[in-house]
């Protein structure tokens, strides 16, 4: 049972632009947590103004999952020395960043609600919906990608 408790440091990445990519990935991330998390009070009411297709309990968890995930995903981009399976649980952290947020973006964009701010800040500012807003969560989701090759935590094969 010894690899749900021993930390182990993070194998070395795959390339030096795979670390460099995750280390970007992660400063993005914790300007998208610090600005949710300095407006959290109004955060939590924007997301269920996007009026996702949820119940109305699950539209108030949305905000502290997305934040949570954006938290969760650093250990794993910053290379720290883990578990393996919270190593795991970070890498995924990371693509349900990118996943939610493509999500909300798409849905928002189409649905055209009546908000001020799309959210990647909090309530910081107004960054005004629209399709501009799909490139956002598509980045991140390649960002995340890049990320997860490079820093894959498993076993590699020899070839790669």
């Amino acid at each position: 049972m010894t690899f749900f408790v021993k930390a182990v440091p993070a194998q070395q990445p795959r390339t030096k632009e795979s670390s460099q990519i995750a280390l970007l990935y992660a400063v993005i991330l914790v300007i998208f947590a610090v600005g949710q998390l300095f407006t959290f009070d109004k955060f939590i009411e924007l997301v269920p103004s996007f009026q996702l297709p949820l119940g109305e309990v699950l539209q108030f968890a949305v905000a502290p999952l997305l934040v949570m995930a954006e938290v969760l995903a650093l250990p794993f981009l910053l290379r720290m020395t883990l578990s393996p399976a919270f190593r795991w649980l970070s890498m995924v952290c990371g693509w349900l960043v990118a996943g939610l947020w493509t999500g909300i973006s798409t849905w928002v964009v189409i649905t055209r609600p009546a908000v001020d701010t799309i959210g990647y800040l909090g309530t910081i500012g107004e960054l005004t919906p629209g399709w501009w807003a799909l490139f956002v969560p598509i980045a991140l989701a390649i960002l995340a990608v890049w990320s997860s090759w490079g820093l894959w935590p498993g076993k590699r094969s020899k070839n790669s």
